[in-house]
């Protein structure tokens, strides 16, 4: 009788050696072949780790401690993940927050609350409830230390507390534009930039006076979009600039995109960008254009143009960057620390919806990232039909115009409106990972149908059907009120949700009524 060769025959080990070499759906097709195969998953923590974590969408970041054993990662992974669909939104802590009203954006980041009010020219910066083993900056910027520089005028400003950076857009007699970068928590310059200031393209001068400008960072990069007018030009002939560094290792830059014109309407300029991971841009207008930036010494280049299904005023919602953060000392201890996968996770997309000229809607694009990874070399030759990539990579939902909406990863967290004339707000969370889809283990309701939703633009409509599937959580019983600003923002990153309310106080001024927001406003902090 001859020996058993085949590959069922080998050692475990070696069977566990060479499926750890696969990626994790194959790991999972392989275990429905055979009671050996699916055996070996069983007794393996480290396979069921790397199905885990890439069925989440998450990728490892190594470090130092690797005294935690590989099972123990796997079941606080498993636990993570099960336990955001048991949130207990009653369960909170509350911190009181000095808020100037009129702050240009308030963003919660790296369990940090981080804020800037462009009429005072102030900034602020505080941890939020930290934990012992938690990086933690606090300060407040007063008046004239964001930007010494005479003449200037301060455009963005950009807070990553990850990376302890502060980058400060300014414009010096509305001509020429830098960007400081400095240390969140000091005054100097930050260790690892490459100068003091970031400098503009040497064209720089030859446009007319700025009037907009938007900052954004991810790891090693900074971007900076302009808005230029001219009195000589027409409303609509409109100039924009995107100009983009790496930080760390240069002052200047030639990865320079610009455009102009019909991205411009009366309701402002329906233009916007965000990172996808260190090396891919995707460019917001109309459409989306995937720019590569891996070669920072030549203008970005155009990987796709994937066409949306019609001309609508598209605006990105910016997700949390949660590398290297985590509230959890038990999670900070061990061997690894997880972050969302660029290449897989979620981007949120909102245009707003106009009847009788004014804002009645607010129409939602989950976009998977995925889809603008999986390219083949001729797809920039000609933009990619809406029909050939949108309805299975995206899910499209329509609220109405006072709706709230945050995201981290591939969990989206709403609050929508509920009630008589939609008056009180309820959180409603979805999670887009393939585990949480394929085994949620009755946590939640599982929606793979395809669903129809009606967009419009002006007087342009149609109906989409979209399928990307999800598992969704109704949190029904608690509801926030509307009209008292109950909930008046609201974040998510990859361990807790925070709510802020704004206190409204009422006051009467020449007999007509009044509201005066109130100095200190309410952060709710849910762990998960």
């Amino acid at each position: 009788m001859q020996p058993q060769t085949g590959f069922l025959s080998l050692a475990e080990e070696l069977l566990f050696c060479i499926l750890s070499f696969l990626p994790y759906r194959d790991i999972l097709r392989c275990t429905s072949v055979c009671r050996t195969l699916r055996q070996t998953y069983l007794s393996s923590s480290e396979l069921q780790y790397i199905v885990e974590i890439s069925g989440q969408q998450l990728l490892a970041i190594p470090n130092t401690d690797n005294s935690i054993p590989i099972s123990k990662r796997l079941q606080l992974l498993r636990d993570k993940a099960h336990a955001w669909f048991k949130v207990d939104i009653h369960s909170f802590e509350t911190v009181s927050i000095t808020r100037v009203p009129l702050s240009r954006e308030d963003i919660v980041a790296g369990g940090h609350f981080c804020s800037w009010n462009t009429h005072e020219d102030t900034a602020m910066i505080f941890p939020i409830l930290p934990k012992p083993s938690q990086q933690s900056i606090q300060r407040n910027l007063l008046p004239g230390t964001l930007c010494s520089v005479p003449h200037s005028c301060n455009l963005d400003v950009f807070m990553d507390p990850a990376q302890n950076l502060i980058a400060v857009a300014y414009v010096i007699h509305r001509k020429t534009v830098y960007i400081n970068l400095g240390a969140l928590d000091g005054d100097g310059v930050h260790p690892q930039a490459a100068g003091e200031r970031l400098f503009l393209s040497d064209d720089s001068e030859n446009h007319s006076e700025m009037t907009n400008a938007k900052l954004k960072g991810f790891g090693r990069h900074i971007a900076l979009l302009r808005r230029l007018d001219d009195e000589n030009w027409t409303s609509l002939d409109k100039v924009w600039q995107l100009q983009i560094w790496d930080w760390k290792y240069s002052t200047t830059s030639s990865s320079i995109l610009s455009g102009h014109g019909a991205v411009f309407n009366r309701y402002g300029a329906a233009i916007d960008f965000c990172f996808l991971g260190n090396n891919r841009l995707l460019v917001i207008t109309d459409n989306l254009k995937l720019y590569s930036i891996e070669n920072m010494s030549q203008a970005p280049e155009l990987l796709a143009c994937f066409l949306m299904p019609i001309p609508l005023m598209l605006r990105c919602l910016s997700p949390i960057d949660d590398i290297g953060y985590s509230s959890q000392p038990h999670m900070q201890a061990q061997a690894t620390m997880c972050t969302s996968d660029p290449t897989d996770r979620l981007i949120c997309l909102t245009a707003l919806s106009l009847r009788a000229g004014l804002f009645y809607s607010t129409q939602v694009f989950i976009i998977s990232t995925r889809i603008f990874f999986d390219l083949n070399e001729t797809v920039a030759a000609a933009p990619i039909p809406w029909h050939h990539w949108g309805p299975s990579n995206t899910r499209i939902f329509r609220h109405p115009f006072h709706f709230k909406i945050h995201i981290n990863g591939n969990r989206v967290l709403q609050a929508l409106p509920v009630g008589t004339r939609n008056s009180q707000l309820i959180l409603h969370l979805m999670d887009f990972s393939h585990l949480a889809v394929t085994s949620s283990r009755g946590l939640g309701r599982v929606v793979k149908e395809p669903s129809t939703t009606y967009i419009s633009a002006g007087e342009f409509g149609e109906s989409l059907t979209t399928s990307l599937p999800y598992v969704q959580v109704l949190f029904s019983d608690r509801k926030f009120d509307c009209t008292d600003s109950e909930l008046d923002d609201m974040w998510i990153d990859k361990e807790r949700i925070y709510m802020l309310h704004a206190d409204v106080e009422y006051a009467t001024f020449g007999g007509d009524p009044n509201f005066l927001t109130s100095p200190i406003d309410k952060l709710e902090v849910i762990d998960v």
